[in-house]
């Protein structure tokens, strides 16, 4: 969700509770993995504020090398959306801190090869700089929908023994689903990552989703594929991986779909 021109959100009664703030101050419900916790900022407080609201709140669980977004909740929505540009608080809300590339780091953390295409980057943009592509082993632009490039099918063979490929980024009905399909035609076992997967329409991202895991693909979720590549607590990169999905994301707005 983005606005093209500054704006104010208010979402009256949205559960963040506080009714007592002081005046001139307006009661948030900062939530985060698992956690949420009352407080208040002052009224017109933007997303520089909320950041440094959330760091004192959770200062002592929070990674500081990560990425991360500030997501709202949207009760016309019934899930949380991105704050878009010039949000101001007017009203009480509830807010989460959402880490993002999960799935990267844990990449990183257990040497697994990472391959990244960006569709069309002169007319569309490149990967947003959120997204820490430190160390993957290629990035590549292209037309074509689905990533199986010759140049990404290079990539693959000098990776010996690939037997399975793990899918996430934009957009499940397209992109992901093609690339998931010309894979699975080839032989190679896809696992689709629901939660870092997705569409600008939640109906296209569901059917896509739908279709793919009728089609014999594994639709999964970040914790789940990272569990299963450590697969023992005593897996020497397992501390790292735990501390890794401590604060991974609440659903994303499927769980209502499903």
């Amino acid at each position: 969700m983005a606005a093209a021109e500054p704006a104010v959100l208010a979402l009256p009664n949205s559960g963040a509770g506080g009714a007592g703030a002081p005046s001139g101050t307006v009661p948030v419900l900062f939530c985060f993995s698992v956690f949420a916790r009352p407080s208040s900022v002052p009224h017109g407080a933007g997303y520089e504020l909320l950041i440094q609201k959330f760091l004192s709140l959770y200062g002592d669980q929070i990674d500081m090398h990560r990425k991360f977004v500030v997501q709202l909740f949207a009760e016309e929505w019934g899930q949380y959306v991105d704050l878009p540009k010039g949000f101001a608080v007017s009203e009480r809300c509830k807010v989460r801190l959402v880490p993002l590339q999960i799935q990267l780091q844990g990449a990183r953390i257990l040497g697994i090869p990472v391959i990244v295409t960006e569709q069309y980057p002169k007319g569309l943009g490149s990967t947003v700089q959120e997204i820490d592509l430190t160390g993957v082993k290629l990035v590549l632009p292209k037309t074509k929908f689905s990533m199986v490039l010759p140049e990404v099918e290079a990539a693959l063979a000098e990776i010996p023994g690939v037997r399975s490929v793990v899918l996430f980024g934009v957009e499940t009905h397209v992109c992901i689903q093609q690339t998931a399909l010309e894979l699975v035609g080839r032989g190679v076992e896809v696992h689709i990552v629901a939660d870092a997967t997705s569409s600008r329409s939640m109906m296209d991202r569901m059917f896509a989703l739908e279709r793919l895991a009728r089609t014999g693909i594994i639709v999964t979720t970040s914790e789940a594929v990272l569990l299963q590549l450590v697969a023992d607590k005593d897996h020497p990169k397992f501390k790292e991986i735990q501390n890794l999905i401590k604060a991974s994301a609440p659903e994303s707005g499927l769980l209502s779909k499903v």
